[in-house]
């Protein structure tokens, strides 16, 4: 396949701290060993789909530190270094693993300011284009309490230079309500597919306001009766479940920003494709079906 042909120049992209980027971009975390955990069995093909991603014009990858831990950044790093001027690489802080590959909150002042010196280490870089705090008051989901403190941390690492804008991950409404009197939250990243639509009126805020919300796991939390009603739909129309997954999320809301994951080259070219699966009316209706099986 051609480079750049996966995803159309126009009508596509959203503006990302204060930079535009197609809205179907590349998350990294898969790239590390099982579990998030370790090094790729074959660090040729995680380079190469890297490669792969930006000569497809990706311009927004998704990664973090505590991912291997160290590992998709010195990927990256690897693939990529120097980066092109258009790339938005998105980091994330507030956790740490655990020598057992468990995940474990990071949040205070000495562990942030840690955190973003080893991103900007591991990636090869001055400053961190866009940073999520990521909540951990829960580890399988958004909880309420209080991110003041973290994030007046990061808020003064953006002052420093070190930072251009903070985002939040797994967080609940009121969090990006207080954190918005802290500092501007530039994006949003939380769970969020066809089935998961516990964000719905959250999505719809945030587009009113202009943050781009940025779902993770576009096939997670299906049930059996669920992925066979996705996969009806995606015979009807040729494609994969997962492009139909990621074009319904593309469709849901112009503010939505995708970072599918993959370590295979044809499953990202697949993954990317979606951009121009354009779902009819009627397909809509039967995902919303789906949805409620």
């Amino acid at each position: 396949m051609t480079s750049r042909h996966h995803i159309p120049a126009a009508g596509t992209t959203f503006i990302l701290g204060d930079r535009p980027v197609h809205r179907l971009g590349y998350g990294a975390m898969q790239l590390a060993g099982p579990g998030v955990f370790g090094p790729p069995k074959d660090r040729g093909a995680a380079l190469a789909v890297l490669r792969a991603a930006i000569e497809a014009g990706v311009n927004h990858i998704d990664t973090s530190d505590f991912y291997g831990p160290h590992i998709t950044n010195q990927l990256i790093r690897e693939a990529l270094h120097p980066y092109r001027d258009d790339l938005v690489i998105v980091t994330k802080v507030g956790a740490v693993r655990g020598e057992d590959a468990s995940w474990q909150p990071a949040f205070s002042a000495a562990q942030l300011r840690q955190a973003v010196h080893d991103n900007l280490r591991n990636l090869g870089l001055e400053r961190l284009e866009v940073v999520n705090l990521r909540a951990m008051f829960d580890v399988h989901g958004p909880a309420e309490g209080s991110l003041e403190a973290p994030l007046t941390a990061l808020a003064e690492l953006q002052q420093q230079g070190l930072v251009r804008h903070i985002g939040l991950s797994n967080v609940t409404a009121r969090q990006i309500t207080d954190g918005q009197r802290i500092c501007r939250i530039a994006c949003v990243q939380n769970q969020y597919n066809l089935v998961h639509r516990h964000d719905d009126g959250l999505i719809d805020q945030l587009a009113r306001d202009g943050v781009p919300y940025v779902p993770f796991f576009p096939l997670g939390g299906f049930s059996p009766l669920q992925s066979a009603g996705l996969s009806a739909v995606a015979r009807q129309l040729d494609a994969t479940p997962m492009q139909v997954a990621l074009a319904w999320l593309l469709q849901r809301s112009p503010n939505v920003l995708l970072i599918p994951g993959t370590s295979s080259v044809t499953h990202l070219r697949e993954n990317l494709a979606a951009s121009s699966l354009v779902l009819p009316q009627e397909v809509m209706g039967q995902l919303e079906q789906v949805a409620g099986g």
